[in-house]
């Protein structure tokens, strides 16, 4: 089993940027595709980003292709998502998430980090 622990999140105006990152503990990243998803408050958990175990596609949501990137470093067992030009619709908790390699579904959650962007 496998540990996922967010950081980074935090408050940014309109427009800047901000970096969150995932940590996994237990079991190395490296049999994980990962992904990053979000809550708004009254709101569906909606997808953001993933990434292949091995780093070689990534997946963006509509909603934020051209402004976010997923990364990951699998001999850090930390997967990142940088997050540019923010907008106030970006607010919400963020949560990373790890799917074993071969299932469609995301079995480990982490506990998420709150993202607020100010306007």
């Amino acid at each position: 089993q496998v540990q996922l622990v967010e950081s980074g999140g935090g408050l940014v105006q309109a427009g800047g940027s901000l970096s969150v990152s995932c940590t996994a503990s237990g079991r190395t990243l490296r049999s994980y595709n990962m992904g990053w998803f979000r809550q708004a408050p009254g709101k569906e958990r909606e997808f953001v980003a993933g990434i292949r175990w091995n780093g070689d596609t990534t997946y963006y949501a509509d909603s934020v292709k051209g402004r976010f990137t997923i990364s990951r470093d699998n001999a850090k067992n930390t997967v990142y998502l940088q997050m540019n030009s923010l907008k106030s619709e970006d607010t919400a908790v963020y949560y990373c998430a790890a799917g074993v390699v071969g299932r469609r579904t995301y079995d480990y959650w982490g506990q998420g980090t709150q993202v607020t962007v100010s306007s």
